[in-house]
């Protein structure tokens, strides 16, 4: 008898082949978003007298060809166990999935991934493309590493930022390989294996165990030796092996009906999920201005630093903005902010006299001590106090920059209410970066096209790294283009909405600010799906300096008080060191001014920061 198994996940199709209880061929090829059409050509080439199907996708198919179905994790485990009796847990990464799987006399624990990229093969997948590297090289590559690279694995478009700032420092390719390699360990063990146990003898599955760089990371990361992890032979199709073993077990006996049917089913029309068109209002770009003064003002300085950008903006009195900066923070924020001083002074010709600075973001501390700040505060409330200049009545803020995302609630001018999102970068201004790199369109015209689109394709609120695989799909239809960018809009809609909102209530005078406010198909998909208006104030992508800047200037108003600002020549020193609270294993930058106390900077949860402040 000829029985096949077959194993179909989102990145590949695994084949094995028997012939009676004899294994006589195994087959692994990516199928490159055209799963079924691959099928029916193995189909079409074998004899088969029994079909037996596991994996993702293949629910539809058991009907249409009378074939058996075995659950992937049953299927794994029956695999793994025939060839290696005494295994007690199963580590499995392929293309979007990762699983942990205990054994004992059966499955007798298990857990997987949701719906992060973080710890699956297409984490690998995608650095591996930025570098240049096949990814069947990239084993080999992580093995000549001297000195790994530390890369946060708790997201791949964090991944991307830690990796750009390495490069631009030196660091090797090699090193670079092989961090990835252990962030995606740390990943493993610290989200899909938290609070179980990784009992040793462990088999190494899944299309990621040929990763050789892969093996020694977890070597190193769980602390084994090559005698306590196995990768088996069979280790790319060890699912489609134990479907058909488990099968037997099971004497689940469908009869297969051949591919007649399924190739009929396959040649019908699919049904794309669409979504109502963006309402088409052609909007103005959103004002970025300032008016620099023409006699000596004296002014208020506002500072943000964050992880991607620094803001410096200037105000008067009034709380009319005289100049503004928005610089990239490269991991240098001291010298990025010496920097924006430097122009905004030669920008406004030396007429303006600071009689007071405050400072805001992740980099507050650092930066509030080193120029001397009067004022310091969270990006919350200085983000709520810019809003509320420009309209007290404001109740609802959305906040999206490039790797995080706020919510604010409001009620009589005072916050009750706030979400912060630091983890994913689904819902921030990376996601549609990358997706514009994809579809090879320049981020200015995103929105324009996309508010051409006709009917735009749901993509749902998954990770930016899965949604890449439903973009590069539909992508091969040319005309879909404006549909796949307004169906990105509704995307990050939908991931803000659900993930950092979470069913906390939106009020009826919403501002929208933050980079990713000058996306048109971003505030016109919030407008749809909500229906309420959403505006886009002024500056909307400083208002977090803006507002401290306003929280400085209503602190030091008293002209009695006033003592002017100069900055003074500051000495500092600056090490780093590697955190190890969490699975992201942030490089923390420890910097010492003129002999105080050290001040930590760059840790991308800001747990080790906060830590630090409360002693």
């Amino acid at each position: 008898m000829h029985e096949y198994g077959i194993d179909i996940g989102s990145v590949s199709l695994k084949l094995a082949e028997f012939d009676g209880a004899e294994l006589v061929r195994t087959l692994y090829v990516k199928h490159r978003g055209s799963p079924y059409n691959l099928l029916l050509d193995i189909l079409r080439q074998s004899e088969i007298d029994r079909l037996v199907l596991t994996g993702q996708l293949v629910k539809p198919l058991t009907d249409i060809l009378g074939a058996s179905r075995i659950n992937e994790v049953e299927a794994t485990a029956t695999g793994v166990t025939h060839f290696n009796h005494g295994v007690r847990s199963i580590i499995e990464i392929g293309g979007e999935d990762s699983k942990l799987i205990n054994v004992q006399n059966g499955i007798k624990d298990f857990a997987s991934n949701t719906i992060c990229a973080a710890g699956t093969g297409i984490f690998l997948d995608q650095q591996a493309r930025r570098l240049c590297y096949n990814i069947e090289d990239l084993g080999e590559v992580a093995l000549r590493a001297k000195n790994p690279a530390r890369i946060a694995g708790r997201c791949s478009v964090f991944a991307k930022s830690d990796m750009i700032h390495l490069q631009q420092i030196g660091t090797k390719p090699d090193d670079l390989v092989a961090g990835l390699c252990l962030a995606l360990a740390r990943n493993f063990k610290s989200v899909i294996a938290k609070g179980k146990d990784i009992a040793t003898p462990v088999a190494f599955v899944g299309g990621v165990a040929a990763n050789k760089g892969m093996v020694q990371a977890f070597y190193d990361i769980l602390q084994i030796g090559p005698e306590q992890l196995i990768v088996p032979e069979h280790h790319n199709c060890i699912g489609a092996i134990g479907a058909v073993l488990a099968a037997r077990k099971l004497h689940s006996g469908s009869v297969y009906r051949g591919h007649a049917d399924f190739a009929q089913w396959l040649a019908l029309p699919k049904i794309v999920k669409r979504l109502p068109p963006l309402n088409g209002e052609e909007r103005a770009r959103p004002a970025i201005f300032s008016i620099p003064p023409v006699q000596k003002t004296r002014c208020y300085l506002g500072v943000d630093v964050g992880s991607i950008s620094t803001n410096l903006v200037l105000i008067d009195a009034q709380g009319n903005v005289l100049g503004r900066k928005y610089l990239w923070t490269k991991g240098r924020p001291i010298e990025v902010v010496l920097d924006g001083l430097a122009q905004l002074d030669s920008e406004t010709r030396g007429k303006i006299e600071i009689a007071g600075v405050g400072t805001t973001g992740s980099g507050r501390y650092l930066i509030g001590k080193f120029i001397g700040a009067d004022i310091i505060k969270n990006e919350i409330t200085a983000q709520a106090r810019a809003t509320i200049q420009t309209d007290p009545r404001v109740d609802t803020i959305f906040e999206i920059g490039g790797q995080d995302s706020k919510f604010i609630s409001l009620q009589n001018g005072t916050i009750i209410d706030f979400e912060m999102n630091k983890v994913c970068a689904a819902g921030t201004g990376s996601f549609l970066e990358e997706q514009a790199q994809i579809l090879g369109v320049e981020l200015d015209d995103f929105g324009d096209l996309a508010l051409k689109a006709e009917s735009p394709i749901n993509l749902g609120e998954r990770c930016t790294v899965f949604i890449n695989s439903e973009v590069v799909h539909h992508q091969k239809d040319t005309n879909e283009r404006e549909n796949l960018l307004a169906g990105l809009g509704y995307s990050i809609v939908y991931n803000y909405l659900n993930r950092v909102v979470a069913g906390k209530k939106i009020g009826e005078r919403i501002y929208f600010q933050g980079g990713v406010a000058a996306n048109k198909a971003v505030v016109s998909a919030f407008q749809e799906v909500l229906k309420k208006d959403v505006n886009v104030p002024r500056n909307y992508d400083v208002t977090g300096a803006i507002g401290i800047a306003l929280i400085a200037r209503d602190a030091l108003i008293d002209e009695t008080k006033f003592k002017g600002f100069k900055l003074a020549s500051k000495k500092y020193t600056s090490t780093s060191f590697v955190c190890s609270g969490c699975s992201n294993e942030c490089e923390i930058n420890e910097i010492t001014i003129s002999g105080e106390r050290a001040i930590h900077y760059g840790g991308r949860c800001g747990k080790y920061e906060e830590k630090e402040r409360k002693k």
